[in-house]
């Protein structure tokens, strides 16, 4: 691993509770960038597809990229979908309990995307940290034409392992803190 990527996950609190977001900025329409993670076929070809109808308020999602003895659907609900700048969904599967918030703003053609994970379990950040580096990489490939396959998971996980435990560590102490600490 000669190039490996840098971690670029932040310990942020938010009003939902402390989070891990991750920042990607692409020279896209915030058009193009919301259909690439919101249209099932478009989701296939950097992380997964779902089935069922999002209009229901839930789908069936399937990551496809993690091997076939991965590929179990999980129910998704849709906490709030607002097109093309925020989607917010929850899921409870083996691996936990996940809270995503996706928003997306463009300037001058630049769009920015911000995806937030709400730290249910911060013992998990230092695997699912540089999942996400992976997952989002993956999408910068679908957004600029460049093949998602190339990307492999070896070069992220364990090279940024030590950095999201001190992101996990910054997580433990910010719920660890009292009112009055100034933290």
């Amino acid at each position: 691993m000669t190039n490996a990527p840098i971690p670029s996950g932040r310990h942020r609190v938010r009003r939902d509770g402390d989070v891990v977001e991750f920042t990607r900025t692409y020279r896209a329409a915030v058009d193009d960038v919301w259909a690439a993670v919101t249209e099932s076929d478009r989701l296939a070809r950097w992380i997964g597809f779902f089935d069922g109808d999002p209009d229901e308020g839930h789908v069936a999602f399937t990551m496809n990229a993690e091997g076939e003895e991965n590929m179990t659907p999980v129910r998704y609900d849709i906490r709030r979908c607002e097109p093309p700048h925020v989607l917010q969904v929850h899921t409870t599967d083996d691996a936990g309990t996940w809270d995503l918030i996706l928003e997306l703003d463009e300037n001058s053609g630049i769009t920015t995307l911000r995806l937030s994970q709400i730290v249910h379990d911060p013992e998990v950040i230092e695997s699912t940290g540089p999942g996400w580096e992976y997952y989002l990489d993956r999408l910068s490939a679908v957004v600029t034409g460049t093949d998602p396959a190339d990307l492999d998971f070896d070069d992220y996980y364990p090279a940024q392992r030590e950095y999201y435990l001190t992101v996990r560590d910054r997580v433990n102490a910010s719920a660890n803190r009292s009112p009055d600490s100034g933290y």
